[in-house]
């Protein structure tokens, strides 16, 4: 794999992040496969990615709102 110079340390925060979730899984959780442990971090993480999404989506929504409001305002002015 090859990494940007740029991205190099959010692939090391990212990788020891990983690192820390298989622990966690493995601690807590009677597996001991590999893929399976990685397969739950893989579904934590997609998850906390479209809670992101989501909220991003919503915080876009609203400023639409907002601009749209303001436009309006803006108009009935000029």
């Amino acid at each position: 794999m090859t990494i940007n110079r740029d991205a190099e340390e959010n692939i090391r925060k990212s990788v020891k992040k990983i690192e820390e979730r298989l622990k966690f899984y493995e601690k807590n959780y009677a597996i001991k496969d590999r893929q399976d442990l990685l397969a739950m971090c893989l579904i934590e993480i997609a998850a906390k990615l479209e809670s992101v999404n989501d909220s991003d989506t919503k915080d876009n929504n609203d400023i639409e709102i907002k601009l749209s409001s303001i436009k309006s305002a803006l108009s009935e002015i000029i």
